[in-house]
């Protein structure tokens, strides 16, 4: 399981929307978004490259935090 820290989320839809960024990605499954722990949870396939994860939460309009 990945993680990667996630800021600018304040709300369900934010956690609606990263989850669906992140679930429109293939290769990424099981997401688990939390809006208090400020994070998401992933089963990422190995071939997916992180970069593109990141790429997908920040055109949603959050910043993923190393």
């Amino acid at each position: 399981m990945a993680r990667m820290k996630i800021e600018g989320m304040s709300c369900g839809h934010c956690v609606k929307a990263v989850t669906d960024a992140m679930n429109n990605l293939p290769g990424v499954s099981n997401v688990q978004v939390s809006l208090e722990q400020g994070q998401a949870d992933f089963d990422a396939g190995e071939d997916l490259d992180l970069a593109t994860v990141k790429k997908a939460v920040e055109d949603a309009g959050y910043k993923v935090v190393d």
